[in-house]
């Protein structure tokens, strides 16, 4: 009997081995020994989202169930938004029939716009600034303003700042052709409607959307700097005689209003990350001062109109030096009581701390050992 050896197999078997007999007892393909085969790498087509960014939406979907503030402003905030928009342009309606359409409101406005340059000093002219400079004052706020939110990635934010630039250019320039001003009494200076200024309107929307646009270290600053602008604006227009003191004010509150109904619609990109909000003490000192100062310097306008008032049936001369007073005392006010509420209002939609906390859950203290 002839004995068949077999050799046991290897682990690795070589391919280049002799083939068994044909006697040779066969091994079962199962029995042998396989390599498993490579799994397919996925790949990310070109209609595929990005593993990054699929996790980032699935991170904010999950932190919106958590706490919705993560992508909207308080309730409160918006009501609040929309009230003081509805205010600001009530006030700018206000400002315009009682200078336009009472017989004492176009007395004191050609009282003021007549002799302003000659009874206040010279200094409020701010240099006489002309169109040129404010238009390109205007528009580099505007620049930086729109460069700033896009490099945030603010990309809500930079739709809101350009409805509400579209807004208030179609504002300026159709309200002025169609606001009538009626003939009540004789007055020096033109008797054609200049209600709302444009000169003004263009600098105090840039500088709003100015400070929308910066990060909250910022925005105190640009609030004072927008500030500062619309006032030397809006006074220059009236030493230089281009524009009537309610046509500033009107302007202003107009800005101010819109600005307000916009920050109402704040969501998602339009307001800074979680990880980034925090309580400013320098947004809450300006803002507490500019709404301050604004209010007192409003009531001391109101006031002094309320003094000359008597004057101003006859047009007596005696009322001039107080129709000017009053209207750099409104100009100033308006400018800082819109800037300040407007900041307020930013932060506070911009940046609802959450109840995640300012990144997370807060640490807890450490455990005693």
């Amino acid at each position: 009997m002839t004995e068949h050896m077999h050799d046991t197999p290897s682990a690795h078997p070589d391919a280049d081995a002799p083939q068994p007999a044909a006697g040779a007892t066969h091994w079962s393909a199962l029995e042998k020994p396989q390599r498993p085969a490579p799994l397919p790498v996925p790949q990310d087509g070109p209609d595929e989202p990005h593993e990054e960014d699929v996790l980032a939406q699935d991170m904010k979907a999950k932190l919106a169930q958590l706490d919705p503030l993560t992508l909207r402003p308080r309730t409160s905030s918006v009501v609040l938004g929309v009230v003081f928009g509805v205010v600001f342009l009530a006030i700018a309606a206000a400002v315009y029939w009682l200078g336009v359409r009472t017989v004492a409101g176009q007395t004191f406005e050609d009282l003021a716009i007549v002799n302003y340059a000659s009874t206040m000093p010279s200094w409020l002219s701010f240099g006489h600034l002309q169109s040129p400079i404010i238009i390109g004052v205007a528009l580099a706020f505007g620049a930086v303003a729109f460069a700033v939110a896009a490099l945030r990635r603010r990309w809500w934010l930079v739709g809101q700042l350009v409805a509400y630039s579209a807004v208030c250019f179609a504002a300026a320039r159709l309200l002025k052709p169609y606001l009538p001003r009626p003939f009540l009494v004789y007055v020096e200076s033109s008797a054609n409607n200049s209600a709302p200024s444009g000169h003004t309107m263009l600098a105090a929307a840039a500088g709003l959307v100015l400070l929308c646009a910066v990060p909250h270290a910022w925005r105190a600053a640009c609030a004072v700097l927008s500030t500062l602008c619309t006032i030397a604006v809006g006074v220059s227009v009236v030493f230089d005689q281009w524009h009537r003191p309610s046509d500033v004010v009107m302007a202003m509150f107009i800005a101010g209003g819109l600005m307000m109904l916009m920050l109402a619609c704040t969501r998602a990109s339009g307001m800074d990350r979680p990880g980034d909000r925090v309580s400013s003490p320098s947004i809450q000192l300006v803002a507490t001062a500019l709404i301050t100062l604004g209010l007192c310097a409003i009531a001391y306008g109101v006031y002094v109109i309320w003094q000359v008032q008597p004057g101003l049936v006859s047009s007596a001369g005696w009322a001039a030096s107080g129709s000017c007073a009053a209207t750099t005392a409104l100009v100033f006010g308006c400018a800082a009581l819109v800037n300040g509420m407007v900041l307020m209002m930013r932060q506070l939609t911009a940046a609802p701390l959450t109840k995640l906390g300012l990144i997370g859950a807060p640490p807890a203290p450490p455990k005693a050992k």
